[in-house]
Formats: C-alpha cells, structure tokens, sequence
C-alpha cells in the first residue's frame, strides 16, 4: 500500500490509516505527510517532494520542449 500524499511505500505494520465520516480513507507514512495534508491543507501536485509533483513536473517539462519545436 502506498502514502496518499507522499506515494511512498508503507511498510506493513507502519502508518496511520485516518477515515473521514462519509468513508474516504487515507494512507500516511509519517507525520510528515499527514500534517501536510489534514492540518495545513497541501496539495501533494505542489509540494515539491511528493511524487506526484514529479509526475506533474515532467509533463510540465515535456509540453515545454514540444512547445519550443
């Protein structure tokens, strides 16, 4: 299983597992990433260390180079 906002791998018997009143779950490896997603209200597409940033970044980085042709 992976982190929700992170999308590192959990290890079994690691983690947090937080469930919202109409059944939404949510996987967190550290602190870390559940701070940054419930507390503060990031989103992970722009936090810099999150896969998915870096997922978006080099889609970002391909239209660009297409863009230049």
């Amino acid at each position: 299983m992976n982190c929700t906002f992170c999308g590192k791998e959990i290890l079994k018997g690691t983690g947090k597992i937080f469930v919202t009143k109409e059944g939404n779950v949510s996987y967190f490896c550290a602190q870390k990433c559940e701070k940054n997603s419930l507390k503060l209200g990031r989103k992970k597409e722009k936090v810099k260390w999150t896969a998915a940033y870096q997922k978006e970044k080099k889609v970002r980085l391909i239209a660009l180079h297409k863009k230049e042709k």
